[in-house]
């Protein structure tokens, strides 16, 4: 109130003046005073009016592009720059904000999409942007059944019940499974988190092959040993050539489950992070003599097995594991080689790396076969391996005790014609011999 009539003191003054004008020089005298100052008011107010509404219009509001006042003006405008301070303050710390929450947000592993009661895109982060292939700046606005165009996910957006996560395979977009899970909050919007779990679902899938791939390498042996103990028990006066037979067969049915199951406990170790990898400085050579021994002792004369040292260059590594990544190689190499053939086993080193190569003019393999060589129970003939006696985990086990080793394994081969399996160590693990 005090304000108002502060505000009307111009008036009150004019009128005044007006007044004593017309008492002292007549009343035309004071009209026309009174009139000729209202009229400069309305020109004054008028004025700043107009610069105002032009301000108004401007988008770039700051404090510096008010417009000067005079009389009670310099006070309005005055008042609204400190007002437009304010604003711009609260913008920035709002910006700032804002920016540190899509910090946060670009830094979880999950994407986060928000949507309006209509199921309209406000706004999504990065990852988000990856996992359902939208594009933050054009989409915004659009429906997310337009980015997101499966059933599955249109029925569970429609349906309303949010209280169980979708499993959500992408095609389109680098074959992801997501687990998506939506999330009302305000005022009937939703939140649409979405999280990649492709790994999870690759290691599900590999964990229930090897339970099935352990089961029917157990089965097999097992019927064999069973069906013999029900012929021995079901029979005591069975002939000794037919109790020979079936010891003989029970022993090797035995062996093979023995040696799969310490192939399972050595991969164990080998994939258990807490297992540190105990090194030493390996010398090659008696290694290699020792393996070509029994690499001779297992082929029984029916190869020609030759040993190449061309280096005395050492490898810190763990002998243990080391002569186990060799063997099963070299094993490997005379299991699939026919007899009369030829098997090599050379260490050398060649542009400051150290090689381990073992080949053989064996029956080869086929090259749409070799980049799963390594996988666990992964056989080209299945039917060969278990005629040869192997686990089917080899060169899984291989595989590990390199990736241990910073090592790498390359494979050559030709059907027919033979195959090569090189080991290659990185320079920082050869030791000059001195």
């Amino acid at each position: 109130m005090f304000n108002f009539w502060q505000r009307l003191g111009g008036v009150f003054l004019i009128t005044s003046i007006a007044l004593m004008i017309g008492i002292f020089a007549g009343t035309l005298a004071g009209l026309v005073f009174f009139s000729l100052s209202l009229l400069w008011l309305v020109i004054h107010h008028t004025k700043h009016l107009a610069a105002l509404e032009q301000w108004l219009l401007i988008s770039d509001h700051t404090p510096s592009s008010i417009p000067p006042g005079s009389g009670i003006w310099d006070n309005i405008f005055a008042l609204l720059a400190r007002y437009v301070r304010m604003q711009n303050q609260s913008k920035q710390l709002i910006n700032l904000e804002l920016k540190q929450l899509q910090s946060v947000t670009a830094a979880m592993p999950d994407g986060i999409v928000i949507l309006d009661e209509r199921g309209h895109i406000e706004w999504c982060d990065p990852v988000a942007e990856k996992h359902l292939g939208i594009n933050l700046e054009l989409d915004v606005g659009h429906q997310i059944t337009n980015m997101v165009r499966q059933r599955s996910f249109v029925e569970y957006l429609t349906a309303g019940k949010f209280n169980k996560p979708l499993i959500l395979k992408q095609m389109r977009h680098h074959r992801l499974t997501l687990l998506m899970q939506l999330v009302s909050y305000g005022d009937r919007q939703k939140l649409l988190i979405s999280r990649d779990i492709t790994s999870y679902e690759r290691i599900e899938a590999m964990r229930r092959d090897f339970i099935a791939n352990v089961s029917h390498e157990l089965r097999t042996p097992l019927t064999v040993v069973i069906g013999y103990l029900e012929v021995l028990t079901a029979d005591p006066d069975i002939d000794e050539g037919m109790r020979d037979q079936a010891l003989k067969a029970m022993t090797e049915q035995t062996m093979r489950m023995q040696h799969l199951v310490e192939d399972l406990l050595t991969l164990s170790r080998l994939e258990n992070t807490l297992n540190k990898l105990s090194e030493s400085r390996v010398n090659i050579a008696p290694i290699l003599h020792e393996l070509h021994r029994e690499a001779e002792s297992l082929s029984g004369g029916r190869h020609t097995v030759e040993l190449n040292i061309d280096s005395e260059d050492q490898i810190l590594a763990s002998r243990e594991e080391l002569r186990s990544a060799f063997s099963n190689l070299i094993s490997n190499a005379i299991r699939y080689t026919p007899e009369g053939g030829e098997i090599g086993i050379r260490w050398k080193v060649r542009d400051k790396k150290g090689l381990f190569i073992v080949w053989d003019t064996g029956v080869g393999i086929e090259s749409e076969h070799i980049p799963r060589l390594t996988e666990r129970f992964y056989r080209v003939d299945s039917s060969r391996s278990r005629e040869t006696g192997g686990t089917g985990l080899g060169l899984a086990i291989v595989k590990h005790i390199l990736n241990r080793h910073q090592a790498r394994l390359k494979i050559k081969s030709a059907v027919g014609k033979g195959s090569e399996f090189c080991i290659e160590f990185p320079e920082k693990r050869l030791i000059k011999k001195s």
